[in-house]
């Protein structure tokens, strides 16, 4: 298909029609859009709503790319995991979909990565970890600090869509209403769509993921933001196809059939990286889905992109579904993450940390609990204690939620009369020194650090 005329922004007072943005910022140099600044225009409202948290991860999360060797997330289950990934040091939080399948989705259920859950249950989690984030800011500078950059840009997954192309462009939608910087998209089948280390996966052919990418984009360029766009290709191990129409997808193809009328298709690094070649101008980041840990994979799928694609950024997924020290020495998992940044591999994340760090955790303490009783969640707080000196901040609970933050809302409602402050004369502020003596001058309590 070719590209479509250069676009232009007419000129109010009828003279030379200027470039475009698109044409001219370094931010969409290699980005195709195969849609005009007027379909655009004429897509958004009257009035267009300012996404500042989508626009500001996005914008960041964009420059932290370029200017780190790599940028390193965990997947996050709650707010609160995410404020303690960003109070620890990491720049961006990963929002898993599988973990929102398991214990963080709106159907209240507990779900396999199969797209069991409603379709807005990853924005409403993005909005959660946004506000917690949020509310760690507040607190800070209701305490007299600041310079910590707690709106951490969220990486979120849309899945397959849940659906077709219309699909994606609402969902994209929601997550950039809800603040998600950037946003991932697989080429699966929606109605089949698997977690990329579960057999039985469907692919859509390669024509109709560049749709789901197209949507997406139009759906971030009608809310005005930049959102990072990535896209994910599960034909490493995919074995299944939906339709042969897409003669990109023939050399793939074994000529047999299932009982569902699916093609059956080869997988494998060539059958990956052609359809990252054919994703490459329509994404931000490109991310193959692997079986194992492999450098020797990753730099054979980087060097063809980017062979095609110089600069390309590539995305990889540093899965808790692979055994690390069944396929690699302890030499090779250190160096493994500086490694794939330097074969461009800028966004490394693990998937599901928060799920197991929250279990592990949990059995950890439930076991000796049951064993000991209260001798095993007091070595839980002396350790708390002791990752004060990192950094850490929530052995105090109290403050850690904001009480203070709304202490210093009702010292300035009541102009510094209010006589129910909570934390003056807490049990937290008794036991573990939460607040200071000093007030401001409306009457809020200032916290320590």
């Amino acid at each position: 298909m070719p590209s479509p005329t250069p676009q232009t922004i007419p000129p109010a007072d009828g003279g030379a029609a200027a470039p475009h943005p698109w044409e001219t910022s370094p931010r969409w140099q290699g980005t195709r859009r195969d849609y005009t600044w007027a379909d655009v225009d004429r897509l958004r409202p009257s009035v267009l709503v300012e996404h500042t948290i989508a626009r500001h991860g996005a914008e960041r999360l964009w420059r932290l790319l370029h200017a780190r060797d790599y940028v390193a997330a965990l997947g996050a289950l709650s707010g609160g995991q995410a404020v303690q990934m960003v109070r620890a040091g990491l720049e961006a939080v990963y929002l898993s979909g599988w973990q929102v399948a398991a214990d963080a989705n709106l159907a209240e259920q507990v779900y396999p990565d199969q797209s069991l859950y409603p379709a807005n249950s990853v924005p409403a989690v993005v909005r959660r970890v946004n506000n917690a984030l949020l509310r760690a800011d507040h607190v800070d500078r209701v305490e007299g600090r600041s310079g910590m950059p707690w709106l951490a840009p969220i990486v979120a997954d849309a899945e397959a869509g849940f659906g077709g192309a219309l699909n994606a462009f609402e969902l994209m939608g929601s997550m950039i209403a809800a603040g998600a910087a950037g946003v991932h998209f697989e080429d699966q089948l929606a109605s089949e769509k698997k977690c990329g280390h579960l057999g039985g996966k469907v692919l859509v052919p390669t024509a109709q993921f560049i749709r789901t990418l197209t949507a997406a984009r139009l759906a971030a360029d009608v809310a005005g933001v930049p959102t990072i766009l990535v896209a994910r290709t599960d034909a490493l191990s995919a074995t299944l196809l939906t339709s042969d129409v897409d003669e990109r997808d023939r050399a793939f193809t074994t000529g047999e059939r299932t009982a569902e009328g699916y093609h059956v298709v080869r997988g494998g690094l060539d059958a990956a990286v052609a359809r990252a070649l054919a994703y490459a101008p329509y994404a931000d980041l490109l991310w193959c889905e692997t079986s194992t840990p492999d450098l020797g994979e990753a730099r054979r799928f980087a060097e063809a992109v980017r062979a095609e694609f110089p600069g390309k950024l590539l995305a990889y997924n540093c899965s808790p579904s692979f055994n690390w020290r069944k396929h690699l020495d302890d030499d090779t998992i250190a160096k493994f993450q500086k490694e794939l940044g330097a074969m461009g591999y800028r966004f490394q994340f693990i998937t599901l940390a928060g799920f197991h760090a929250l279990n592990a955790a949990m059995f950890e303490l439930a076991l000796g609990y049951a064993e000991e009783g209260m001798p095993a969640y007091v070595r839980l707080q002396e350790r708390e204690f002791e990752l004060e000196a990192d950094g850490y901040s929530a052995t105090r609970h109290q403050r850690e939620v904001g009480t203070g933050y709304f202490d210093a809302v009702a010292g300035v409602i009541s102009a510094g009369t209010a006589s129910t402050l909570a934390l003056v004369g807490s049990t937290e502020q008794e036991q573990f020194g939460a607040t200071g003596a000093g007030a401001t001058s409306t009457g809020a309590v200032l916290l320590d650090p």
